[in-house]
């Protein structure tokens, strides 16, 4: 009988899902670092072979270039923390990259609003 080719896509979704939940506990109850301020972890890519893992976080206020050293210092850090809460065989290398979504969406908004405001003066 072959195997499910399936599972591995829906493990991997799973592995990387758990990492983005533990990894919000441990940045905000045990990183002791002042340059990680208010991060939220947008999502977490998990290699097929879990060896690495790029997470993308936002950030409310403060320098991202900053924060992105300070986290990335802290990954082996984290890390350990993770190989303490996952039981999986290997726990992955952690990369952070800043996630400018939440920027291009705000720039967006204010590029419609800003075009409505427009045409309803031409309107007028």
């Amino acid at each position: 009988m072959p195997a499910r080719k399936s599972a591995t896509p829906n493990r991997a979704f799973k592995v990387a899902d758990q990492i983005q939940r533990d990894l919000t506990q441990l940045i905000a109850r045990e990183l002791k670092d002042p340059r990680v301020g208010m991060v939220t972890i947008q999502a977490v890519e998990v290699t097929p072979d879990y060896a690495h893992a790029k997470v993308f976080f936002s950030l409310l206020k403060g320098n991202p270039e900053e924060t992105q050293v300070g986290l990335n210092q802290a990954a082996g850090f984290l890390r350990a923390g993770l190989f303490k809460r996952l039981h999986i065989h290997t726990v992955p290398t952690l990369h952070f990259q800043f996630d400018r979504t939440t920027e291009r969406a705000a720039d967006m908004n204010a590029l419609i609003a800003q075009a409505v405001a427009s045409r309803s003066k031409n309107e007028d």
